[in-house]
């Protein structure tokens, strides 16, 4: 008997974009950590918001969910099937505007890449204000979803203050626009601004209004030794007052250091190994070199390696970008991305890895961060990627510490349980409240986000 879904969602978007043969749903169905997956009925892939209405339509007819997925680079499951869920694919929604030098900014679809924007966006003398190391793979869609951060937010702050407006089609078919990115606009509610960090929980986001930034050309980085967390911390405080040309302030320890160095054959720039790093980059349309290390002799700095473009900077950038892929090939990561206040992260770095050992005392903790925004990333190896006793015991304590246990990668499915270590119960019942509203089905990435209950 033929699948009555099937035939509605190619009657909505063609043959050719409803995919249901294993082998071509395969990547579509697996996470960038490889710990979450699931099998999918079907992958289908809209061209625009009109395509997203009538998929959302046909699921909501025969009784289907839809997980919304943009280059599918998540770490916490929320943009992959858990099973039998429809995955809604933006990849084709690849529209990118000019640039508008007047206003600085650009209309993006949500299938186009960060480093796709960023070539548009320097193309005109500005940037996109967003860079971490997935940009070939993460797309704008996904990165507004889950308000992304990444290295630049220290001085750009996080996807949501690039955000001047955007389109969006709700789970009950309703398409908000809001694009003509108007800078004062109060004219009732902000559901741009509700639906960014949404994970495709309230509304499928199909186009962005993105703002732009000044393209700084001249940069310059250090990476500076020290002898624990809580020094890279202090050296931070001491410094971020003098550096008006801050772009990012990098956390990295020896572990992790020693992971990356044996992935990629390399060798250390600095001449020894040290408990903790730290790695600051300036940006400027003139040379930010003698502010930085003005900052860095003032503060009494004696073991730095300094790099501009005509050095060894792109070095320096791929021993913190080197992460993600080092600690990929060492085996399947848990990945807790968390936040804590900065006067807390010597605490938390210090009771993170006793933490862990203590459920998995044969686990490997890899810490490192955005610094500037106390943003740290904890990797754990060892523990069974369905064993998530160390993904408790970390969230638990980025609680304790008055944090939050997600800072950049979103709640997804990995931490849907853990959310009322962060949220009231007020809050809770507010955001299943706006759920409900705008998706009365809940048919957009059920189990995502919200806990149950």
């Amino acid at each position: 008997m033929a699948d009555a879904l099937i035939e509605a969602l190619v009657a909505a978007v063609g043959a050719r974009d409803v995919l249901v043969d294993d082998d071509v749903r395969a990547s579509y169905e697996t996470d960038w950590t490889r710990r979450f997956h699931g099998r999918a009925r079907a992958v289908v892939r809209p061209a625009g918001a009109e395509d997203v209405v009538a998929v959302l339509a046909a699921c909501r007819e025969h009784g289907a969910a839809i997980v919304p997925q943009g280059g599918n680079t998540g770490m916490v499951g929320g943009g992959v099937p858990r099973g039998g869920e429809v995955v809604l694919s933006l990849g084709r929604l690849r529209e990118l505007g000019e640039v508008d030098r007047a206003t600085g900014q650009v209309t993006v679809g949500a299938g186009v890449t960060l480093a796709a924007l960023q070539a548009q966006a320097r193309a005109a003398g500005l940037d996109a204000g967003v860079d971490f190391g997935g940009r070939d793979s993460a797309t704008i869609g996904g990165m507004v979803a889950t308000n992304a951060g990444g290295i630049q937010a220290i001085r750009h702050g996080t996807v949501r203050a690039r955000v001047a407006g955007l389109q969006a089609v709700l789970g009950d078919g309703a398409i908000v626009d809001r694009r003509a990115g108007l800078l004062k606009d109060n004219a009732g509610y902000d559901l741009p601004a509700l639906l960014v960090g949404s994970e495709g929980t309230l509304g499928v986001v199909t186009s962005v209004r993105w703002r732009l930034v000044p393209l700084l050309t001249a940069r310059v980085a250090a990476l500076i030794a020290l002898p624990s967390v809580a020094a890279v911390a202090e050296l931070l405080a001491r410094v971020r007052p003098e550096l008006a040309s801050l772009q990012a302030a990098e956390l990295m320890t020896d572990e992790g250091m020693r992971l990356v160095l044996d992935h990629l054959g390399a060798s250390s720039p600095l001449a020894g190994d040290a408990p903790a790093y730290l790695l600051l980059e300036c940006a400027g349309r003139a040379d930010p070199t003698d502010e930085l290390v003005s900052a860095l002799d003032g503060a009494g700095v004696q073991d730095a390696v300094i790099a501009d473009e005509a050095g060894e900077l792109d070095r320096l950038w791929r021993l913190r970008e080197g992460y993600t892929e080092a600690l990929n090939a060492a085996g399947i990561p848990h990945k807790m991305d968390v936040g804590v206040p900065l006067s807390q992260l010597p605490r938390f770095a210090e009771e993170v890895v006793t933490a862990v050992q203590r459920v998995a005392p044969d686990a490997r903790t890899i810490v490192f961060g955005h610094l500037g925004d106390g943003n740290v990333h904890v990797n754990v190896l060892g523990p069974d990627p369905e064993d998530d006793a160390v993904d408790e015991a970390v969230l638990r304590l980025a609680a304790a510490c008055g944090g939050t246990i997600s800072a950049e990668h979103g709640v997804g499915v990995a931490k849907a349980r853990w959310l009322s270590l962060t949220r009231s119960a007020d809050e809770l019942h507010a955001m299943r409240a706006i759920k409900r509203a705008l998706d009365p089905d809940g048919v957009l990435n059920p189990g995502a986000v919200l806990p149950a209950g």
